[in-house]
């Protein structure tokens, strides 16, 4: 990563002492002195500088104009020389600390272009003949900074030369447990876990690493109407969950109405899932964060690949330009809106079940992401990312008697931009500027009665950022963190009719300042890691309100005993964007969630307080983990929580708790990995203006269990598991007075919210994963998975429409049924 500025590349000349000479000048000198002749090409010679040769010997002056410049000298005759730069070059090295006083033996060297490879001795040196001039020497070392410098830097020096790597004091992420539940899935000394979708083994149906479906194979996080853009983080809704990509907040998650996520793996680098103990550096996200991160180092080759699976294709690559400055990019595309698979039939019916879609819509979904990533000198570094994503529905219904058809669109559609700029201004002072744009829109239009009536629905996000983050090492072992960051929210709903005429235009912006501080400490033993940190925002609602809110964060972890440690988390924490389910006024009968801003009045600002304490035992074959936590939620509407019962169209106030508890045991080795997670959450909503005033919340799922192993078999890997939840809550009508005829129109009359529970939810998955080698640099994959091999129908909601005949009608929404996918991918 550590290149020279241009100004200072002018190969050999940049060793120029005071007692060098050109060495087209010394040539000259040796000519008239030995009556001699050099041929050359001036190109070869006019950059170089030389130290003349003490020696009296034109063969050992020769030899050592050999030695220093790397230039092949023939001799042809007595009189006659022929000087050529060489192509390939020898070079050596001793690799020590920054202070130039101990060696590091064992650190990484590659070259580059040169394909050669080796470790430095115990003496810290290194040497490598047969070297591309051209290539890049690449140095590493667990607990150093990285070192990248040019072959021909050795070459115009009289001994080996001496490489001095920094200390890097940034290791924020310890890695405590290599492998959890599957590679590319490792738990980290914050209690986060990492995800890491290049290493991803495999999963019990899924065959390619979706990220936000392979999350939900942690415990505690799940998705009750079994979707990826509606993700409960224990017992949180999705609107309260944080999700960044690149540092950018995320409005739009999921793909075909959010059975896929929006977010290519392939171009993801890490995942990092957090649900307590969150950085003061984050705000937002009452119930969880997930920020996912693309490649941040410069790629030294050209890498990528592409594939397809039985609803989309998609391609992506890294590509360096030069030393300095590369670019990642990738697209992905259904091809749902002319090619119907097995995967697709049976996505559509979850998605359009209890809706007026049929096979007559055309639905289509796409995303593509690019990202720029230029060194602007050693210690500083421009990152700049871009993603845009869509979903659009377009159906056409012909009835009978209409002369033009009703036409109906639904667009969805994200647009993201970010840059960063990474400075390292000393050894222990490092800093990160980055701002960000984001804009989120929902259009819905409806068309019918033969073109005379027409619905038209919008949600416009628009929001943009801007935060400055300070690392300071205080000491060796305490990193202080500390920040400022701005942000503005607009968002706008509007609705028109024209038949018969209403229209609603609702606006809103909200700008928040904030503060944040932490001090991180690691003893010397790193028995103990402790984060300790706070963050003050002030809101200000345009012309509603204004409020401080002061959110303090604690994150520690202690190893009570070898391979036994201990986990202390807890946070507060606040948000100001929600999301209300519009049954009113839902489209072709699929549920839409608009997002919308707290005003103070009818949705205050949410805030969140967390804590937990959890034990581990963690061995190379043996994975054990226990948390209990206690969450409480303030400031929610019922507008945010999808009720569909008598309390659906009140709006207001509560709050909801949640205590529970994680278990998981995992045991694995090189070969296969099995475990058992229980979850259990008892989560109840208070509305102190309703009648019972506590009762269960919507995603009350009281139990959780999971049990799934894979297998690797050389080339093949293979994983199946099961996955139990007991029913979620449900209100039903009452038994005796079914229907209240007191009011006009007549209303239901339901029991008590949320007194039933819908029957118990269990599902089997299975796939398959084969790699093959294509060639000396590409792979092949080849995969396969069934969702619910058993074809079970769960039952993921029911609700209650009273019909103009004053029946009731029941409405019941089922999960997937049996779900095949297949995959093929090319990689190089």
């Amino acid at each position: 990563m550590l290149f020279l500025l241009s100004f200072s590349m002018n190969g050999y000349a940049q060793n120029v002492t005071d007692k060098s000479v050109p060495l087209r000048d010394f040539l000259s000198e040796l000519e008239t002195s030995f009556n001699v002749k050099f041929s050359y090409a001036d190109s070869d010679i006019n950059t170089i500088n030389i130290v003349k040769p003490d020696s009296k010997s034109l063969d050992i002056i020769l030899n050592e104009i050999r030695e220093v410049t790397g230039i092949t000298i023939n001799k042809l005759n007595d009189r006659y020389y022929t000087l050529t730069k060489t192509a390939t070059i020898s070079i050596c090295g001793f690799v020590l600390d920054n202070f130039e006083e101990n060696t590091i033996p064992g650190a990484t060297v590659e070259i580059y272009q040169s394909n050669l490879t080796g470790i430095t001795d115990a003496t810290g040196a290194f040497r490598f003949d047969n070297v591309l001039e051209n290539s890049l020497v690449y140095i590493k070392h667990l607990g150093y900074k990285p070192v990248f410098i040019e072959a021909k830097e050795f070459v115009n020096t009289r001994e080996c030369k001496t490489i001095a790597m920094a200390l890097s004091y940034q290791e924020l992420d310890e890695v405590i447990v290599t492998q959890f539940l599957t590679t590319g899935l490792n738990k980290l000394s914050d209690a986060s876990i990492e995800l890491n979708p290049a290493k991803f083994g495999i999963l019990p149906g899924v065959s390619e690493p979706d990220i936000l479906q392979t999350i939900q194979a942690l415990p505690g996080i799940k998705s009750v109407d079994e979707t990826v853009s509606d993700i409960n983080i224990r017992g949180g809704t999705n609107d309260q969950n944080l999700i960044l990509w690149d540092g950018i907040k995320m409005y739009q998650t999921g793909h075909f109405f959010g059975l896929i996520s929006a977010f290519n793996p392939y171009v993801t680098q890490k995942v990092s899932i957090i649900k307590n103990g969150t950085s003061a550096m984050f705000g937002g996200g009452v119930s969880g964060t997930l920020h996912m991160h693309t490649i941040d180092e410069l790629p030294i080759t050209y890498t990528g690949g592409a594939g397809v699976n039985l609803i989309s294709g998609d391609i992506f690559g890294e590509i360096p330009i030069t030393e300095n400055l590369a670019v990642q990019v990738s697209a992905r595309r259904s091809y749902t809106d002319f090619l119907n698979t097995p995967t697709y039939t049976t996505f559509s019916e979850k998605a359009f079940q209890d809706s007026e879609v049929d096979n007559e819509g055309e639905f289509y979904f796409y995303d593509f992401t690019a990202k720029l990533i230029y060194e602007v000198n050693p210690y500083q570094q421009v990152r700049v990312s871009m993603i845009n994503m869509s979903n659009n529905l377009n159906y056409i219904e012909t009835t009978n008697d209409s002369i033009a058809p009703n036409r109906s669109n639904l667009n969805q559609d994200n647009f993201s931009i970010g840059s960063q700029l990474q400075s390292e201004w000393t050894d222990e002072l490092t800093s990160q500027l980055s701002f960000y744009y984001t804009q989120y829109n929902l259009d819905a239009l409806s068309i019918s009665n033969n073109d005379l009536q027409q619905l038209k629905q919008n949600n416009l996000v628009k929001e943009s950022n801007v935060k400055l983050s300070t690392n300071y090492m205080l000491k060796e072992r305490i990193n202080w963190m500390n920040g400022y960051e701005f942000t503005e929210t607009g968002i706008e709903n509007t609705t028109n009719v024209n038949q018969p005429p209403f229209a609603s235009n609702i606006k809103g912006v909200i700008r928040q300042h904030a503060l944040f501080s932490e001090l991180k400490y690691s003893s010397e033993n790193e028995k103990l890691i402790g984060i300790i940190g706070g963050r003050l925002n002030y809101f200000e609602n345009l012309n509603t309100f204004k409020e401080y809110v002061f959110e303090p964060r604690i994150n520690v972890t202690y190893e009570l005993l070898p391979n036994i440690k201990t986990e202390v988390l807890g946070e507060f924490k606040s948000q100001v964007t929600n999301q209300i389910i519009d049954l009113e006024q839902n489209f072709l009968g699929i549920e839409k969630r608009r997002w919308i801003l707290s005003d103070g009045d009818a949705l205050p600002i949410t805030k969140s307080k967390q804590g937990s304490i959890g034990f581990n035992y963690d061995t190379d074959k043996l994975y054990v983990g226990i948390d209990g936590f206690y969450k409480e939620v303030n400031g929610i509407n019922v507008y945010t929580q999808g009720f569909q019962n008598q309390n659906q169209f009140e709006g207001e106030i509560g709050s909801y708790a949640i205590k529970g508890a994680e278990f998981l045991i995992n045991t694995k080795n090189n070969d296969y990995s099995a475990w058992l997670s229980y979850t259990f959450n008892k989560n109840d909503y208070t509305f102190d203006a309703l009648i019972p005033a506590t009762f269960p919340n919507n995603l009350d799922v009281r139990h959780s269990v999971t049990l799934a192993a894979n297998y690797i078999i050389g080339n093949l890997k293979l994983g199946a598991g099961l996955n139990y939840k007991s029913g979620k809550p449900y209100t039903q009508p009452d038994v005796n007075e079914p229907i209240d005829n007191t009011v006009f129109p007549n209303e239901i009359n339901y029991q008590n919210p949320n007194s039933s529970r819908l029957p118990e939810y269990i599902r089997v998955d299975a796939s398959a994963i084969y790699t093959m080698k294509l060639g000396r640099s590409a792979k092949g994959t080849i995969g396969a998975s069934i969702l619910n091999i058993t074809n079970r129908k769960n039952m993921l909601n029911t609700f209650y429409r009273l019909q103009e005949d004053n029946s009731i009608e029941s409405i019941e929404r089922v999960s997937l049924r049996m779900t095949p996918n297949a995959s093929f991918r090319i990689q190089f």
